[in-house]
C-alpha cells in the first residue's frame, strides 16, 4: 500500500495511461482479443475509481488511436460494440464516483450513435466536481496538433507571434494541465503518438504488466515510483 511504503505521497496532479497489452492478454489466456478489450474496459472502471478515491485531479487514458483503424474490421467493429455499452455503463460510474467525463480526439469519424453516446456522458457529468476522466478515442498527438493549428488559423490568430499558452490553449486538453505520471503498460517503450505536447516533462513509468492486469496495486507502484523521482523541469 502507498501509505506503508512512503510517509505522505505526493499523489500525482493528473496521470495518463497508454492501455496496452488487451491482444496480448487474449493470446496468453487463448481467447478472442475482442473478449482481451473487454477485460481492459472492466480494468478501466476499477482504476477510474481508484485514481478518484486517491485524490487524483486529472485522469487521461489512451483508448483508441487514428492508428487503430487500419486493425482488422473485424477487431474494429467488436471495439465500436465495447464502446457502445461503455458509454452508457460510463454515466453511472462517474456519477457514482463524482466524476467530470471529456473526449479529447476527432469523434466525426464515429458512427452517429457513438457519437450521441459521447455527447451524453459529456453533458450528463459537466457538472461533476471531482476528477476530470478524459478519454483519447480516434485520437493521434500529430493529428492534435494538425487541428490546433487549423483551429489557431481560422481564429484569424498572428501565426507568428505565438506563445505556448496559445497553443496550449488551443489543443484538445485545453483547461488540463499537463501530466504528472505517464503510465504505459505491456513493457513497450514508446509513447506511441499520444500528448506529444503535453507529456514534454512527464515522469515516464513503465510495467510489463499487461493493461487487464493492472489493478489497484500496479497503480500504487507507479504513484510509488512517481514519488522517487526528483523533478527538475530542465533545471538542476
Amino acid at each position: 500500500m502507498i501509505s506503508e511504503s512512503i510517509n505522505s505521497p505526493v499523489i500525482p496532479e493528473h496521470i495518463a495511461i497508454i492501455l496496452d497489452g488487451n491482444g496480448r492478454w487474449a493470446a496468453k489466456h487463448n481467447v478472442p482479443r475482442a473478449q482481451g478489450h473487454k477485460a481492459g474496459c472492466e480494468t478501466l472502471e476499477g482504476i477510474v475509481e481508484d485514481c478518484a478515491r486517491l485524490g487524483v485531479k486529472y485522469l487521461t487514458v489512451y483508448a483508441f488511436s487514428t492508428e487503430n483503424w487500419k486493425r482488422s474490421e473485424e477487431e474494429v467493429g467488436a471495439l465500436m460494440q465495447l464502446f457502445r455499452f461503455y458509454m452508457v455503463k460510463l454515466v453511472d460510474i462517474a456519477m457514482k464516483n463524482d466524476v467530470r467525463v471529456k473526449m479529447i480526439g476527432d469523434i466525426e469519424r464515429f458512427d452517429p450513435d457513438i457519437r450521441d453516446g459521447i455527447t451524453n456522458v459529456i453533458a450528463k457529468t459537466d457538472k461533476n466536481e471531482g476528477m476530470t476522466f478524459t478519454f483519447a478515442v480516434n485520437y493521434g498527438g500529430r493529428d492534435e496538433i494538425r487541428r490546433c493549428i487549423k483551429r489557431m488559423n481560422e481564429k484569424g490568430m498572428d501565426m507568428s507571434s505565438l506563445s505556448e499558452n496559445d497553443i496550449s490553449s488551443n489543443l484538445d486538453t485545453a483547461g488540463i494541465p499537463d501530466p504528472d505520471l505517464l503510465i504505459r503498460t505491456s513493457g513497450e517503450i514508446r509513447i506511441s503518438n499520444f500528448l506529444l505536447w503535453q507529456i514534454a516533462y512527464s515522469e515516464i513509468y513503465i510495467t510489463d504488466t499487461l493493461w487487464p492486469d493492472f489493478h489497484r496495486d500496479e497503480l500504487e507502484k507507479a504513484i510509488i515510483a512517481y514519488n522517487s523521482r526528483n523533478r527538475r523541469f530542465g533545471g538542476r
